[in-house]
């Protein structure tokens, strides 16, 4: 089944494996944070399906009344290592040149901490794409609330609607997107298991296939192009989730 799309007013992007990988990093520093406690490291495969809430959501969870030490020790791991293993993902850099060329507005929403969400980006010299990069901490709430979306397109004047595409990696990506009443755009095969409820309005392998579309959407015959690539089901991960 193919489904209808134009091009959006905006764009909202998550951060890690949706545009870049720093995912090995992430993991260390929390299992340098686990371990500390006396508890067993997660694999990777764990590591995939648990961490996607916000820290100041998922630690408590964790880590109990202690929350705030092994907060702090997994940011000061994360601090000295995050830049070394930042990689952008294939065609990441060319969709939001597309984007930026055409005048969508675009930016992040990510439930990494906002400081190290925008020290990545300015590194990786994309910050001229954003209007903005909104990291955990920074909004009242953080995602799948529509407090981060509301504060990330506040620059521009654009309300959230279906003018709007969220762009993420995993379920609670499309569960921001489908509160906020944004258009829910995977990429890649779909980390979580809450696609039954917050399915994708289209789906992309990566980056570099969304390009693709887009290209056509622009240049091609016609304002709208009809997606090969949208789907009704999508592989999620099987890991039980904490």
């Amino acid at each position: 089944m193919s489904s209808p799309i134009a091009l959006p007013r905006a764009v909202i992007y998550d951060w890690d494996n949706t545009l870049v990988s720093n995912w090995d990093t992430v993991r260390e520093a929390l299992n340098h944070a686990l371990v500390s406690f006396g508890l067993a490291p997660w694999s990777a495969e764990e590591a995939r399906e648990r961490i996607k809430a916000s820290l100041r959501d998922s630690f408590p969870r964790i880590f109990g009344e202690r929350w705030t030490e092994a907060r702090d020790l997994f940011y000061a791991y994360f601090a000295a290592h995050h830049l070394d293993g930042l990689t952008p993902l294939p065609g990441a850099e060319t969709l939001l040149r597309h984007f930026h060329e055409r005048g969508v507005y675009q930016a992040v929403v990510s439930n990494k901490n906002g400081k190290f969400l925008r020290a990545e980006a300015d590194a990786l010299g994309w910050t001229r794409y954003f209007g903005k990069l909104v990291g955990a901490q920074d909004a009242e709430f953080d995602k799948p609330h529509i407090a981060p979306v509301r504060m990330a397109l506040e620059p521009a004047g654009i309300v959230p609607g279906q003018d709007v595409w969220f762009l993420g990696d995993a379920d609670i990506d499309m569960e921001c997107a489908h509160g906020a009443g944004l258009v829910p755009v995977l990429i890649g095969l779909g980390e979580g298991s809450g696609f039954d409820r917050f399915p994708p309005a289209h789906r992309h392998i990566d980056c570099t296939a969304l390009h693709r579309v887009l290209y056509g959407l622009v240049d091609g015959n016609g304002d709208t192009i009809s997606l090969q690539t949208a789907v009704e089901t999508v592989p999620t991960r099987t890991t039980p989730a904490p």
